[in-house]
């Protein structure tokens, strides 16, 4: 797999370690072993490996503009560096934060004269690209389009609501996932032995897991916190280092939550959440909520299960339930993490505070048991559209009485089949705004008391 392919090439290899020798031991560990070529970077397989779709386009030659969206730390920066590298293009830097039009303008003027006088391609990279607003995303749209630029833009935020439509459809949109155990154990391993200065110690970690686990599939993370851990580690006598647990933890300040979001912790705890809000327990669901949270789980995730609660164990108990759970899915794609949390605290709160009715899902459940048993009963005349003279001839749409004709814009008439005529599926409850819909039912349908 790509994620090994450099192991054999770079470990006991000199000269990768002669490379690093410019870099002083105050350069951060994670600066230092930056991967210096395509075939060095590890994960991204998906986008890196034989017949992918960035591999290829190198392999051809042919770079086109492309935002890199994904967590932080999973490379996108190096990747930008290394694919200007592979096409020995002309590289530039700006981050959306500290720069603007003005920098931009600079970088474009650059690359004007590179493809006039040395028939040479330019590369800007933007990190952060989600911050440019719509003035500097604009000053970019020209020199894109005509090839005068190849821009690559990296977020951690949803290119589609971050990034203007016209800058976004002249750029390929790659997603970068977080990196998994196998990929973080790849660069641990690569950094203590191949590091110029690493290498040359005797290091030992006491839970190499747990500092992976810690590091939440951020590679700079990792690699921050191996350095930090060392440092606070007193060397023995030796010389050697023994790096423990207690050490990792003090480095990250924080514990690791025992969380995978992929097996029965996911699974368990997520139940636990839904029943605390469908139970109205809002400290329950807080804190459920915060053990995802901790533990990595997507925020959307959750946004999405709470759509989902909001109609069916609250529903017309509290219509405006689903609007706020709604909202709430859009307002964390739109900010991300870690202010998301609050909108999710919003949330989860409030769908936990309120009254509660399932009297929607049991009715939907209940017609689609009839419909599986007695499919394809007939529409009655009455309810049908007539378009046609034949189909009036037919008395398609006889004797429908249109409600808004009366005062009330009720009239009591039959909709159902007529072997169903006499259900009832929806029986709202006495709680919250359910209750006004029931007396409301109740006084218009005489016939058929909820």
């Amino acid at each position: 797999m790509l994620v090994f392919s450099f192991m054999t090439d770079l470990f006991g290899n000199e000269r990768s370690l002669q490379r690093q020798q410019h870099h002083t031991e105050r350069t951060p560990l994670a600066e230092r072993v930056r991967p210096k070529s395509i075939d060095e970077f590890v994960g991204q397989a998906h986008l890196l490996g034989p017949g992918k779709p960035i591999r290829t386009m190198l392999e051809q030659g042919d770079v086109a503009s492309m935002i890199l969206w994904g967590p932080p730390g999973v490379g996108k920066t190096t990747l930008a560096r290394l694919v200007a590298q592979y096409v020995q293009a002309d590289f530039f830097q700006l981050n959306a934060v500290s720069s603007g039009v003005k920098e931009v303008r600079n970088v474009i003027a650059r690359a004007e004269k590179n493809r006039k006088a040395l028939s040479k391609r330019t590369i800007l990279f933007i990190d952060e690209v989600h911050r440019f607003n719509k003035a500097q995303q604009d000053a970019l749209l020209h020199s894109v389009e005509e090839g005068v630029i190849t821009l690559i833009g990296a977020t951690t935020e949803n290119p589609s609501f971050e990034v203007i439509s016209p800058l976004l459809s002249r750029c390929r949109v790659y997603v970068l996932e977080a990196l998994g155990m196998k990929e973080l154990s790849a660069i641990l391993r690569h950094a203590l032995e191949s590091d110029f200065f690493l290498s040359r110690r005797e290091i030992a970690i006491e839970d190499e897991e747990y500092l992976m686990l810690l590091s939440g599939g951020d590679a700079r993370k990792l690699l921050n916190g191996l350095e930090l851990a060392l440092s606070l580690t007193k060397p023995n006598k030796d010389g050697s280092v023994h790096i423990t647990k207690e050490k990792i933890e003090e480095a990250f300040q924080r514990k690791y939550t025992l969380y995978d979001k992929t097996g029965d912790q996911h699974y368990d705890i997520i139940s636990a959440f839904i029943k605390s809000v469908r139970g109205s327990d809002p400290d329950a669901a807080l804190y459920w909520m915060a053990r995802m949270l901790d533990g990595g789980e997507d925020p959307k995730f959750i946004a999405r299960r709470m759509i989902i609660l909001a109609s069916e164990d609250i529903g017309n108990a509290d219509p405006y339930a689903l609007t706020l759970a709604v909202s709430c899915f859009t307002a964390v794609d739109y900010i991300g993490m870690p202010e998301g949390r609050i909108v999710l605290a919003h949330t989860a709160t409030y769908l936990a505070s309120a009254p509660k009715s399932n009297a929607s899902y049991l009715g939907i459940e209940q017609a689609l048991e009839d419909v599986r048993q007695l499919p394809n009963l007939p529409v009655l005349l009455h309810l049908r559209n007539a378009p046609t003279k034949l189909m009036k001839k037919l008395d398609y749409g006889k004797e429908y009485q249109y409600s808004h004709d009366v005062d009330g814009h009720f009239i009591e008439q039959q909709y159902l089949p007529e072997n169903l005529k006499e259900k009832i599926y929806y029986r709202p409850t006495e709680l919250g705004k359910e209750k006004e819909i029931r007396e409301r039912l109740n006084r218009l349908w005489k016939k058929k008391p909820r």
